[in-house]
């Protein structure tokens, strides 16, 4: 079974992100790469080795108050290569493109992200905005991604892999699109269990 793990983008939706300026002046063309599901390039090169990797998902939608940390997960089960996915729950509670969406949505500790770093996992992904807020999401990603780690963000129909993997491990196929120069790529994620 093949589940669809990419935010569907509408014309409405894109009308959205894509709103003239003050100036009448179309927003820049790098923006489109970080509309949907996507991961922040930080200036380094997509390996094609991570278009397939074995995927493992935590279901962490239990934690809203405080950051989700390393004893939330079970981190022993997390191998080398891994594409390591987090439920958060917030897609589904704030629909993507909406106001509260980018909004104080949950976030990995650092903890947990040098945890995640020291396996060497390939890819994290979760179904929110990032793997921390505002304030520290690009210093983040640029940690990953210095370390050949990508983050994948805002994936839909985790809570279905959820259900149909039952904690059992899954392929998961991603393909960002071919740009360059875009600070980040939309990809299409798809998970086959």
């Amino acid at each position: 079974m093949k589940i669809d793990l990419s935010v569907t983008l509408t014309e409405d939706l894109l009308q959205s992100f894509f709103q003239l300026d003050a100036a009448g002046q179309i927003p820049p063309v790098g923006k489109f790469g970080h509309i949907g599901t996507h991961f922040d390039v930080m200036d380094k090169t997509f390996s094609l080795d991570n278009t397939e990797r074995e995927g493992i998902l935590f279901d962490v939608s239990h934690i809203r108050d405080r950051e989700i940390e390393v004893t939330d997960i079970a981190a022993t089960v997390i191998q080398e290569d891994d594409f390591v996915l987090f439920y958060t729950g917030w897609l589904q509670e704030h629909p993507y493109g909406s106001p509260g969406y980018f909004k104080n949505h949950p976030e990995l500790s650092q903890a947990l992200i040098t945890s995640l770093v020291n396996k060497k996992v390939s890819l994290i992904g979760v179904d929110m905005a990032g793997i921390r807020q505002a304030a520290g999401h690009a210093q983040a990603d640029q940690y990953c991604a210095d370390h050949h780690i990508f983050v994948i963000e805002n994936l839909a129909n985790l809570d279905i892999v959820m259900q149909k993997a039952q904690g059992r491990r899954f392929l998961v196929h991603t393909y960002p699109v071919n740009y360059a120069g875009l600070s980040g790529l939309p990809c299409r994620v798809v998970a086959e269990i």
